[in-house]
């Protein structure tokens, strides 16, 4: 490689024939070597700041439109905080415990601890042999997964817990529950790798993840003070509606980003993204004009996000058709948990982690393994069995359910007793702005 780079000026016909003349030795260096193509690159560093666009501002004003004015701030204070603390904990110790090399099913070992070994040379594989992204990208990729991971599961506890109880509870989460799940999901020697389960994007390692914890945080903290008495509505649906199109921009990142080549099959995640979510919408819409006689905006960039969470484990592997018929499926389901399940069982989840994340993610986990069908026009190879890819997806399903909510549930009593997780009842009154963080979101 070293002669290309030094012809890369020479001119004329004798540069020609030198580079001629070492052609085969040339060849032969080339196979052997892996590939890192810049075009890989560059979209690979393009996605991670597109997740990063979903976390901030997407996320941020996403949730933060959804609350009383009064929590504004403690929503966006939330959603930067624990994307900071996440990227240093991924950067110390968080990378190699998800791919840090090691043979066990639940974690990748400390081999990269504070990332040993990794330099600007170092690769990482992608779905093609032999072609290679900088090692540092793909770090930086999947930290971005860390990062909006736990941040999601704010919109569980929004306007009730205490920042300190969150902010500890962020960085053990992180390390117990979120990195070895996408361990055991994304890594060749992972448990869920191995069960042959698919989960392209991440509907397990990030929204059942999330979405679990969130149900947990939600029960252990009980509902809002003057909930069923009191004005809860979203403050900012302008706001809301801004940070849910951020999302659906950023999340190509996220899906097609994931492909970890610009290939074809990143345009098929693509697409399926645009498909998926937009069958969301007007599915979560329909559903409403039915039920309450007018489709509200709300109502729509629930089933925007919705979609995007059921498309995300099977962007790479849905084709277009099947994509929209999840997008319808997904939305109707979640309607059911977010205006009736709820309610029924009196959970408080105050922006319905759970209900859209914990179940969209289910939906499109699940759904991942019918549509793969090659019939159905999926990627599923010959001799693909539907039942068998089923039955991976759900016990995928089931060992998230029961990994985040056992530890969800040990790491909120933990934090409980160390910082305390819930603000005092007349701090909870005044809102958060004020009594966690000293300002306002809006005067006058």
């Amino acid at each position: 490689m070293a002669m290309t780079k030094t012809l890369g000026r020479a001119g004329g016909w004798a540069g020609v024939a030198v580079l001629a003349a070492g052609l085969p030795a040339l060849a032969q260096e080339t196979a052997a070597a892996p590939v890192v193509d810049k075009g890989d690159v560059a979209w690979m560093m393009t996605s991670s700041l597109l997740v990063l666009f979903m976390i901030l501002p997407g996320l941020a004003l996403f949730y933060g439109g959804l609350v009383r004015a009064k929590n504004m701030l403690s929503v966006l204070m939330q959603c930067m905080m624990i994307a900071a603390v996440v990227m240093i904990v991924w950067v110390l110790w968080g990378y190699s415990m998800a791919f840090g090399g090691g043979t066990s099913p639940v974690w990748g070992g400390f081999g990269k601890l504070f990332l040993k070994g990794v330099t600007a040379e170092s690769t990482a594989a992608t779905f093609s042999e032999g072609v290679m992204i900088p090692e540092y990208v793909f770090i930086a990729f999947q930290m971005t997964f860390a990062a909006i991971t736990p941040a999601l599961i704010v919109g569980a506890f929004a306007e009730r817990a205490k920042f300190s109880g969150i902010i500890l509870f962020t960085i053990l989460w992180v390390t117990v529950v979120y990195f070895p799940v996408a361990h055991m999901v994304w890594d060749g020697a992972g448990l869920i790798f191995n069960m042959g389960a698919v989960d392209f994007a991440g509907g397990t390692v990030v929204h059942i993840n999330a979405g679990v914890a969130g149900l947990v945080w939600a029960i252990v903290l009980g509902p809002r003070v003057g909930l069923g008495r009191d004005n809860m509505a979203p403050h900012s649906m302008t706001l809301t509606m801004v940070g849910a199109a951020m999302l659906w921009v950023g999340w190509f990142g996220f899906n097609a980003g994931s492909n970890l080549e610009a290939t074809a099959g990143a345009a098929l995640a693509m697409l399926n993204t645009f498909v998926c979510t937009a069958a969301a919408i007007v599915s979560w819409s329909a559903v409403e004009g039915l039920v309450r006689g007018k489709a509200s905006g709300l109502g729509a960039a629930s089933g925007l996000v919705a979609g995007l969470v059921a498309i995300t484990p099977a962007c790479g592997t849905t084709g277009p058709v099947g994509a929209i018929a999840l997008g319808l499926a997904v939305s109707p389901v979640c309607y059911l948990f977010v205006t009736t399940v709820k309610a029924r069982f009196g959970y408080d989840d105050s922006l319905d982690v759970f209900g859209v994340h914990g179940i969209g993610g289910i939906v499109g986990a699940i759904g991942t393994g019918i549509l793969m069908a090659p019939g159905l026009g999926g990627t599923g190879g010959e001799g693909f069995a539907m039942g068998t890819q089923v039955a991976a997806q759900v016990k995928a399903v089931l060992v998230t359910i029961v990994w985040s909510g056992i530890g969800s549930a040990v790491l909120i009593q933990v934090v409980k007793v160390v910082t305390g997780i819930r603000v005092a009842g007349e701090d909870e009154r005044q809102g958060l702005d004020l009594a966690a963080h000293g300002e306002s979101a809006y005067h006058g």
